[in-house]
């Protein structure tokens, strides 16, 4: 039997040597360093600050875009609506009369009128007489007149509310237009054949100013009562320069009391080139009524 000291234990050593472990003596402390905690409320990260405390970087970001766009938006909008800022309704072009062919249109007061006659009968005129297809019944200046076969056709011409014309809107041209008396509201309310006159006066210098060349001239070929209606009718012709020839136009204002603080007023005028109508301008006057 072999000694007992050389018997081999029944497991093998560890081939790793042991950790050496160091214990504190006893008047040491060990420290044992603690993780910091954040709580349950705090990110792990915390935001990026800007200029505004706690707002994120990313929103004052936005913002500011957002004020620029808005700036850039309403500077658009001044600079654009600037346009004609400043002028006086009389001196600003009437939106649907297109250019005079000779320029700038006249302003109204500027147009001086000759004497109107205190009475004076609308002649025939020449031509041949439109058809008659219906009435227009403008509820909204109180009146009603004839609407006329082509090629006469209802369009859109501000600034009357409802528009008879051939052809473009190049001025001067073929148009029937009814509105109101242009201008402010008389102070009294006309009572006589005198102060409708004075009104229809006005009427046609208007169109004048509006409807034709600059240095355009008028001479009266009309002036009489409505045959139905309480009012008055001018008839004149129109003598104007386009491109170094003299031209005319015959045209017709009728104002026509409605009730209203001011009374109505229907339009027409027919230039030299569409003169084979000149007649319709007889149907017109003939016809116009209050609704």
């Amino acid at each position: 039997m072999a000694d007992i000291g050389d018997q081999r234990a029944p497991f093998d050593a560890p081939t790793t040597p042991f950790q050496r472990v160091v214990v504190p003596a006893e008047d040491e402390t060990a420290l044992i360093r603690r993780p910091v905690s954040r709580g349950p409320f705090l990110p792990a990260t915390p935001p990026k600050r800007g200029l505004f405390g706690r707002v994120p970087l990313k929103v004052v970001y936005l913002v500011g875009v957002s004020i620029t766009t808005v700036a850039a938006l309403v500077l658009t909008f001044l600079i654009f609506s600037g346009d004609g800022g400043g002028e006086e309704p009389a001196s600003r072009q009437v939106a649907g009369l297109a250019s005079a062919p000779d320029g700038a249109k006249q302003t109204p007061s500027a147009v001086a009128l000759p004497p109107v006659p205190a009475k004076k009968a609308l002649a025939g005129l020449p031509g041949t007489a439109s058809v008659v297809i219906g009435i227009v019944y403008d509820t909204t200046n109180g009146i009603s007149y004839p609407r006329l076969a082509a090629p006469w056709a209802t369009k859109s011409h501000k600034p009357f509310t409802f528009a008879q014309r051939i052809g473009k809107a190049t001025a001067p041209t073929s148009l029937i237009g009814s509105a109101m008396v242009p201008g402010a509201a008389p102070k009294a309310k006309p009572s006589k054949d005198s102060e409708y006159r004075k009104l229809a006066a006005r009427a046609a210098r208007w169109t004048l100013g509006r409807q034709f060349p600059a240095g355009a001239t008028l001479s009266w070929t009309a002036s009489q009562k409505p045959a139905l209606a309480t009012g008055w009718t001018l008839g004149y012709k129109v003598t104007y320069t386009v491109a170094g020839e003299t031209r005319v136009s015959q045209a017709l204002v009728c104002v026509i009391e409605v009730g209203k603080a001011k009374p109505a007023m229907l339009f027409a005028t027919i230039p030299q080139s569409g003169k084979k109508r000149w007649r319709d301008l007889n149907t017109l006057a003939a016809q116009i009524r209050p609704i």
